[in-house]
């Protein structure tokens, strides 16, 4: 099996995980949006993007820092993983308890009024629990264990997704069922586990749920750890590679997911008729979902390209491997840009079951093609990773959120959401393209860079065109074109990039 194919095997059993466990977790954005208000998905929208912030904090770089240190000659595994893992129970739970206690303000942050700081509490309890199992699930990738990796990532959203099911759709329908039918005598049950005051609050304690089965299912990983104190002289090397990390992994999630947590606060109180601030970022993070088709793809990705990218990095021809995994990753991406833009007129009815949500559908293919660009910056990143240079990484993360908060400000009073679509793609064509620039001088890769912008630019010219050509035919003749133009772009890249050569270095 060539190196390529290796990869390629290890990020589709990722993917499995990954994209089919999104999959179901995406199936609850129908759900959300026909039970709940914007105002009210939007206070889900705002709290979790403090999850993904929070969630750098809580783990701050340990997963890549294992790997890097775990792949050095002659270290013991087993005592790197038993510290590392003392290290991040430590902090995990001390952070917790802090969060939990500052639920309040957090609250306030959102610009949410007070009565549901268990909210805030609950949200410290996911951070917690899935801050532990980061280095059991990092331990399986080192040691190549992805099918149990996927098994148990899959089992987390199939519990999320069940306990959403019963509390967001069954235990409503039972409490307003008549009396005789099957679903009332289900009612004392229902009464007995639920409160219809809690309302979005069942989404965060789904995930509580959820969260701490997961850590019953890596009991084998957690069992064979052994608490070691972690002393100064371990800490050390540690902290010096994995704080640049946790700084770049803070400016990536002010990339990420800063716009929904400024978008209540910096929208105009009257800019959407109809819709307050809250209401707006509802509409936004329900929209900023049906981008979530290329940030799977993206996640599987990361999931078989950190450790390979490791294991390879000794090999003579790396950087020719590396240079044909961008481009294939790239070309892959464009062809799920292509398709979903094209697309919008039913996925996003499919969707997003009520129309005020549908309004921001002009977001998407913007945040398609950010998230592609993020996930080019994720290839590229690989040269600070594997030259201990992360620090790197840190700059250009800042740089990006620096460009992320100013665009923001000024973009949001003007375009609304659209706004922090378009600032969410300056920032991240400007990561990719520093990150390529500073590689370029630090550990060159012969990326083709040019062909790549080329295909990229057909792609974004056949959306455009695409799009106003849809809109101007009749339904069924519109679709049939939102199908025909993707597979027309994927026939032109097999025919012309399929018969590249391609590397077929034998795997040891």
């Amino acid at each position: 099996m060539s190196i390529a194919k290796k990869l390629a095997s290890q990020t589709a059993i990722y993917g499995v995980s990954s994209i089919v466990g999104r999959v179901l977790s995406y199936l609850l954005v129908p759900i959300y949006t026909a039970h709940f208000a914007a105002a009210e998905y939007g206070i889900v929208t705002g709290l979790y993007a403090y999850v993904s912030f929070l969630n750098v904090v809580f783990t701050y770089g340990l997963e890549t820092t294992f790997f890097r240190f775990a792949n050095r000659p002659g270290e013991d595994r087993r005592e790197l993983y038993n510290r590392t893992m003392s290290l991040l129970l430590l902090t995990s739970a001390a952070f917790t308890v802090v969060l939990a206690l500052l639920a309040r303000p957090l609250l306030g942050l959102l610009h949410l009024p007070p009565g549901h700081e268990e909210y805030a509490v609950w949200v410290a309890l996911i951070l917690g629990l899935d801050a532990v199992a980061a280095l059991p699930f990092a331990r399986l990738r080192l040691e190549n264990k992805a099918r149990k990796f996927a098994t148990i990532r899959l089992l987390n959203i199939g519990i999320y997704v069940g306990l959403n099911l019963f509390f967001v759709v069954l235990c409503p329908a039972v409490t307003q069922s008549e009396g005789g039918s099957l679903l009332a005598a289900l009612k004392p049950l229902v009464a007995a586990v639920y409160n219809p005051e809690l309302g979005v609050g069942y989404v965060f304690l789904s995930n509580v749920a959820a969260s701490a089965l997961t850590l019953l299912m890596l009991s084998g990983e957690l069992l064979d750890f052994r608490f070691r104190w972690p002393r100064l002289p371990f800490l050390r090397p540690l902290l010096a590679y994995s704080l640049p990390l946790l700084l770049m992994g803070l400016a990536g999630m002010v990339n990420e997911t800063l716009d929904r947590i400024l978008l209540p606060a910096w929208l105009p109180e009257h800019f959407y008729l109809g819709l307050s601030p809250q209401a707006a970022t509802g509409v936004y993070g329900a929209c900023y979902k049906l981008s979530i088709f290329m940030s799977l793809v993206i996640q599987a990705f990361r999931y078989a390209a950190e450790p390979f990218f490791f294991a390879q990095s000794t090999e003579k021809n790396s950087p020719a491997t590396f240079a044909l995994v961008l481009k294939w990753f790239t070309l892959c991406c464009a062809l799920i840009f292509v398709g979903i833009s094209l697309n919008l007129s039913w996925i996003g009815p499919l969707f997003l079951r009520r129309a005020e949500y549908r309004t921001g559908l002009g977001v998407v293919p913007i945040l398609l093609l950010a998230n592609l660009f993020l996930g080019v910056y994720y290839n590229l990143s690989v040269w600070f990773k594997l030259t201990d240079k992360t620090y790197f990484g840190t700059y250009i993360g800042a740089a990006g959120a620096v460009l992320t908060i100013a665009l923001n400000f000024i973009l949001i009073p003007i375009l609304g959401y659209m706004g922090s679509a378009w600032a969410t793609l300056a920032c991240y064509f400007m990561m990719a393209g520093l990150c390529w620039w500073l590689g370029e001088r630090h550990f060159p890769v012969p990326y083709p860079v040019g062909r790549l912008l080329a295909w990229l630019g057909g792609a974004v010219v056949l959306v455009w065109a695409g799009q106003a050509a849809i809109g101007a035919l009749p339904e069924w003749s519109g679709y049939g074109l939102g199908l025909g133009l993707p597979l027309a772009f994927g026939a032109a890249v097999y025919a012309l990039e399929g018969r590249t050569r391609r590397l077929a270095t034998p795997v040891a």
